[in-house]
């Protein structure tokens, strides 16, 4: 493996509580084409942009997603990941002490809710029926906890990250993580970038499990990639294309914003031949809406993304290789360890790059 991809990190440098004002993070700015470092603090962001460009948030809304309870026939601990609805059964991702049978009933702390099992998928993820009935976000709002990875904190929430593990502009519930980029922005700041003529389009990606998966293969190519949700609303994709047109920079904001974007974009017609000049001078996204399966890793021509915000990403996992096909592996490397020389703090509550 390449050094980016598999780097050591000191357990320290782990974030365990978010920076005490969102934009207070520091912001490690990695410049492309000097490969050079610059070391700043996020709220200076509006220095860091120009007029024209545009900045693309991913305004998915984290559910309380993780689940505690007990078994009621043997009263021993249970725990559970709701993924998704599927035919009126949520699948969850499931840990308990011996073999659960269908029809096992299991209580959730504190109820009253209740979760019988009625069956499981393929992959041994577990389908159950919530009783009593109702709409997944309504009833994990009301007995679910913030699903924390479990770097941070061993994944025990706090009352505080049920704001602070969620973007100032959260709006579409359906991921069962942060696209954490997005943690260091405050309604001020983004009010600040408007104002300088820096508008923000927003698209919809629903954070998956499968997200922070390691790559377990030994060449990365044979990694078996995961598919998410997404949606481009056709008013994001003119937003995108007309700041292509003025020839500003179109910002992503975290690696799901950029997966979602580059799922968007239009292909390049093919160089040469009457028309190629026009056709990749008017290239540009179109909407989307549906499951993306676009797996971004080194050597990957970006069409859409000129710019990207993006936290420190765990080791041998599918958001280091986007960052890496972006930045170009070298330079993430050297980003990576100026980042520990500095002890900036790394991954969901940690510091940010924009890679420029």
């Amino acid at each position: 493996m390449t050094p980016f991809f598999d780097y050591h990190l000191p357990d320290h440098l782990v974030a365990q509580h978010p920076a005490a004002r969102r934009d207070e993070a520091r912001l490690l700015v990695v410049r492309r084409d000097t490969g050079t470092l610059e070391h700043r603090v996020f709220r200076d962001l509006p220095d860091l942009v120009s007029p024209g460009d545009l900045l693309v948030l991913n305004d998915t809304k984290v559910l309380p997603a993780r689940l505690v309870g007990r078994r009621e026939a043997t009263g021993g601990r249970w725990e559970g990941l709701f993924l998704r609805r599927v035919d009126g059964l949520w699948e969850l991702l499931c840990q308990t002490r011996g073999y659960a049978r269908e029809g096992e009933t299991f209580a959730v702390e504190p109820g009253p809710l209740r979760l019988v099992l009625r069956g499981r998928t393929a992959d041994r993820h577990w389908l159950m029926e919530p009783d009593p009935p109702g709409e997944p976000e309504e009833l994990l709002t009301r007995f679910g906890h913030v699903p924390l990875p479990p770097y941070i904190r061993k994944g025990a929430d706090e009352a505080a990250d049920r704001e602070r593990y969620q973007t100032v502009y959260a709006a579409h519930a359906g991921s069962v993580a942060a696209p954490t980029a997005g943690l260091h922005f405050t309604s001020e700041l983004l009010a600040r970038l408007g104002e300088m003529g820096v508008p923000a389009a927003r698209v919809t990606l629903h954070v998956g499990l499968g997200t922070f998966a390691p790559v377990k293969a030994a060449d990365p190519a044979d990694h078996p990639i995961h598919a998410e949700w997404c949606e481009v609303t056709p008013a994001a994709a003119d937003a995108v294309n007309a700041c292509k047109a003025r020839g500003g920079r179109v910002v992503a904001v975290g690696t799901t914003a950029a997966r979602t974007l580059e799922t968007a974009a239009t292909p390049p017609s093919p160089l040469g031949g009457e028309g190629s000049e026009r056709s990749e001078r008017v290239r540009g996204i179109h909407p989307f809406r549906g499951d993306t399966g676009l797996y971004i890793r080194p050597p990957y021509p970006f069409r859409a993304v000129d710019a990207l915000v993006t936290n420190f990403h765990l080791p041998r996992t599918t958001l280091l290789l986007l960052v890496g096909a972006f930045a170009g592996p070298e330079l993430l490397r050297h980003a990576h360890e100026e980042a520990v020389r500095h002890e900036y703090r790394f991954y969901s509550y940690g510091d940010a790059m924009l890679v420029v």
